[in-house]
């Protein structure tokens, strides 16, 4: 009988130690930063060191299934920008009184944008006939924990999400949907989530078998809104209008009415792809409305000679001759003609930006038109002409949220603006400064930007 419960115990332990080991596979495959990998992969291996110790009594007390679950949702496309993964997050000092001790940090389990929007979202793995609404001997109850999380949201601006998403992976009971409904307004989320999770692994004859089934068709998916974040627009009829006085009026914008585009060549296929400035009045723009906001990197990728067809011409040029024009820059223009011989970059800015209406805050265009007008050819200041004309150009309007972190080397004021005001229009901004991204990134907040390869003013 021992020996029976022994076998018993050493099987459902190798299973566990297999999903851990599927579990590692599949983190190593996310597409997240690697510091928020690293606390996933640690949390993984304290699982198996657990595992590995014996006696081990059943039935198991493991996270393994927290960590499915979260991984789960990483997996799904329409979360980006995650900036944090199963961490505490402190809150900030009280302004009134710093002498004294700070509350507990508040545990989120994934901290990213979703729908152009940052949002908190909590994972929970228990059965759901063991979720308790009401504190008692053993927890603090389950509204307790949501009440708690609401005033996180409250402490700080820097951090402040625009609602939080509850997944519980095996479902809830109708009692606690229904408290949470009446009692905080949750709503079921719009989006789906895929409710399968199959694991694969290789047999020695070369055939696939299914080893790790986990199916989240039980799931429940809830969302509770924080209320609107400060400066928010484009969701709703009232910020539609608010914001009106942010978009510049006609005569500052480029206007495309006599743009000819021409054909023939990537530059102009791609700024095709992107939706027309015909109106400067926001009350024309969708609330459906995709907007991309371009930093002063991204503009100077899409017009520079090496990214349209000189960069074979740069590199047959003398050394000499290269090295006397861009001096300390030599390396740096080298390496950008001779990754956009192998990696076309208008290829790649064609899946970010096709189909989406582009916008510049004012301080990207006067930085824009500075540079241009100092170091661009006769061919760079034509194509910058041209790609004005499809953008719209806002004011100044950076997001509460990013003007509330502090200003540093890193976290400089400008560019807080031009990432901030992307924010206040809920548009992905395309850059390729990756500094200032990683440095928003270890503050916690989840900035939804899209990166691409540096490309430099050839005198083209």
């Amino acid at each position: 009988m021992n020996n029976q419960r022994r076998s018993t115990e050493e099987a459902v332990v190798e299973i566990a130690k297999k999903r851990c080991r599927v579990l590692i596979e599949k983190i190593e495959g996310l597409g997240i930063t690697q510091p928020c990998k690293q606390t996933l992969f640690k949390l993984v291996h304290s699982e198996l060191s657990f595992l590995s110790r014996f006696p081990i009594s059943l039935p198991l007390s493991v996270n393994i299934g927290h960590l499915e679950a979260v991984v789960h949702i990483l997996q799904q496309p329409f979360i980006t920008a995650v900036s944090r993964v199963c961490k505490p997050i402190p809150f900030p000092f009280s302004t009134a009184s710093k002498t004294l001790p700070s509350p507990n940090p508040f545990h989120v389990h994934i901290v990213c944008t979703l729908n152009k929007k940052p949002v908190w979202i909590i994972v929970s793995d228990r059965n759901p006939n063991y979720i308790s609404w009401h504190p008692s001997n053993k927890t603090k109850g389950f509204k307790s924990r949501i009440q708690q999380l609401l005033h996180a949201t409250h402490s700080t601006n820097t951090l402040k999400p625009s609602s939080i998403i509850f997944f519980f992976s095996n479902g809830l009971t109708n009692f606690i949907y229904q408290k949470l409904k009446d009692e905080f307004g949750a709503s079921k989320l719009a989006l789906e989530f895929s409710d399968s999770d199959f694991d694969f692994t290789e047999e020695i004859e070369g055939e696939w078998i299914n080893v790790i089934p986990r199916t989240y068709k039980a799931a429940c998916v809830l969302e509770i809104k924080v209320g609107c974040l400060a400066n928010d627009v484009v969701s709703s009829e009232h910020g539609m209008k608010g914001s009106c006085a942010n978009v510049l009026p006609l005569e500052n914008q480029g206007g495309n009415e006599n743009l000819n585009l021409g054909s023939g060549n990537s530059f102009c296929a791609l700024l095709s792809q992107m939706k027309k400035v015909d109106s400067t009045k926001v009350e024309d723009f969708s609330s459906e409305d995709d907007f991309i906001n371009f930093d002063t990197t991204a503009l100077i990728a899409l017009v520079s000679g090496i990214s349209n067809g000189c960069a074979q011409e740069l590199l047959n040029k003398p050394k000499d001759e290269l090295q006397h024009r861009f001096k300390g820059n030599y390396e740096f223009v080298i390496a950008q003609a001779m990754s956009e011989i192998q990696n076309p970059i208008h290829a790649d800015l064609s899946a970010a930006i096709s189909g989406k209406r582009g916008i510049i805050c004012k301080s990207v265009l006067s930085e824009f038109k500075e540079l241009v007008l100092m170091c661009g050819g006769a061919n760079e200041k034509c194509r910058a002409d041209q790609l004005l004309k499809c953008l719209l150009v806002v004011r100044d309007s950076p997001s509460e949220r990013l003007m509330g972190l502090p200003t540093t080397r890193k976290l400089a004021l400008k560019n807080k603006i031009v990432f901030g005001t992307g924010d206040y229009w809920h548009a992905a901004t395309l850059t390729a400064n990756m500094a200032f991204v990683r440095a928003v990134a270890q503050t916690g907040m989840s900035l939804f930007t899209i990166d691409h390869r540096p490309r430099a003013l050839t005198g083209n």
